[in-house]
């Protein structure tokens, strides 16, 4: 890893350093790239479980052995691993769709049969219902973002050792104002994203009880830290939002070359530049610093939406990202649906996501709020006829379409399904069998469903 890697032990030290005016045009430049929409990208994390017995922990040699097996793999996507040992599957940014989505497939059906061979499973949940936080990565970057994230409290460590999301990630839009403007999409983001985290809500149980929300994921995220996971407020544009919320915000952590990194508390990145110590920043540090903030969306030239629970089965990844796919891309769909979440806003009220009432609601009740429901129906319906524009394939559509049967309509989210932490034994539940929960309602036939294992 080389030195001026996110990740990595930090600057030289013979690098210039960075001023307040040339961060403040970085972040201007770097953060909303416009153009027409045209690349898709996902991000998919998940949980690693043995297939028979989920609920116990897998033992650390037994899981660095599959993970050596896993690199072994010819994949497209990058292979990454959590500090918990979540898996993390990143896609190449993709020209369109079907072409994220078949690459990722393939992705995916050789992680499950490399998995499957070591009798694990990935398994997509927001949370981990049984485990309790337990850092399996030991690297200086950890260790100071464990550090830094305490003193907020404990969900710190549940977000970075038992949770896993879909992350769909697409362009920041065109310069002019529009449907496709990346001002309207920011906008969008912002309510389309509340409906999104009750549509996907999959996290209703941690450390074997449930908690009282339908994404015990979300309300992590939301207890993390008090600036570090908000949306920029302020009323102002994007670009000058962004760049305002990234220099006023703490620094997690400082790079050091060697030994542990620095922890300070409540240097914003800001003051950091101005005051110089413990040493001056410089554009790798701006970089970094980005990486350790975690909004709902992230604009990092394109645009990263963050709120989505991983989900469960063999395809239920790919309904979030031919959803969002769909609402974002489609002019038409975009108009649409930006007409149906405005009036959201009312409910947001002044606060930020994702501690708004809006985000809050849709976390804790997901699509049983009859706003979100009523949301939700149009933007589903919106989705499935731009997804028939945009040509995707019969088998996505299906599958997008029995997903809106099974919950949307009903009120329902995947939460839902999950009467207890028991229920998830079952080996259909970890392998993508479209067997429905006890006394739930049955799950659609699987002809006609993309599977990826």
């Amino acid at each position: 890893m080389s030195s001026d890697t996110p990740g990595g032990p930090g600057p030289r030290l013979d690098t210039a350093p960075l001023d307040e005016g040339a961060a403040q045009d970085l972040l201007r430049g770097i953060c909303f790239k416009t153009g027409p929409p045209r690349i898709v990208g996902v991000e998919l994390e998940w949980l690693i479980h043995d297939r028979e017995h989920p609920a116990v922990p897998v033992d650390g040699d037994r899981l660095d052995s599959a993970v050596a097996a896993l690199r072994e793999l010819p994949l497209s996507a990058a292979l990454t691993f959590e500090p918990g040992g979540q898996l993390e599957l990143s896609s190449q940014p993709a020209g369109s769709l079907m072409e994220c989505i078949e690459t990722t497939a393939a992705d995916l059906a050789a992680v499950r049969g490399s998995l499957g061979r070591a009798g694990l499973a990935p398994v997509g949940l927001g949370v981990d219902p049984w485990q309790t936080p337990h850092r399996r990565l030991r690297e200086p970057r950890y260790d100071a973002m464990e550090a830094a994230l305490d003193r907020a409290g404990p969900a710190g460590r549940a977000m970075m050792c038992t949770s896993a999301s879909v992350q769909v990630c697409l362009d920041a839009g065109e310069e002019e104002p529009g449907p496709l403007g990346y001002g309207r999409r920011w906008q969008l983001t912002h309510l389309l994203g509340a409906v999104l985290v009750a549509a996907f809500a999959n996290s209703p149980f941690r450390q074997g009880r449930r908690t009282g929300w339908k994404s015990t994921r979300q309300s992590l995220w939301a207890d993390l830290d008090p600036v570090r996971t908000l949306a920029p407020g302020g009323g102002l544009p994007p670009r000058e939002a962004w760049a305002s919320h990234v220099l006023d915000t703490t620094v997690m952590c400082v790079r050091r070359e060697d030994g542990p990194w620095d922890v300070p508390e409540g240097l914003t990145f800001r003051e950091w530049i101005r005051t110089g110590a413990p040493r001056p920043p410089v554009q790798a540090d701006l970089d970094y610093h980005i990486t350790t903030l975690f909004p709902p969306v992230r604009p990092r030239g394109h645009l990263e939406l963050r709120m989505i629970d991983a989900q469960s089965g063999a395809d239920g990844w790919l309904v979030p990202l031919a959803v969002a796919t769909a609402l974002f891309d489609d002019p038409e769909a975009a108009e649409t649906v930006y007409r149906t979440v405005k009036p959201l806003a009312e409910s947001a009220g002044s606060a930020a996501a994702p501690r708004n009432p809006l985000w809050t609601t849709a976390a804790r009740e997901g699509l049983a709020d009859p706003e979100l429901r009523a949301a939700a129906v149009v933007c589903f319906e919106t989705a499935l006829t731009a997804l028939d524009r945009m040509g995707a394939s019969e088998a996505v559509r299906n599958t997008v379409a029995a997903f809106n049967d099974r919950y949307v309509v009903r009120g329902r989210c995947p939460a839902d399904d999950l009467l207890r932490p028991g229920a998830l034994a079952g080996l259909s539940r970890l392998t993508g069998s479209p067997d429905g929960p006890p006394n739930g309602p049955a799950a659609p036939p699987h002809s006609g469903r993309v599977t990826s294992a």
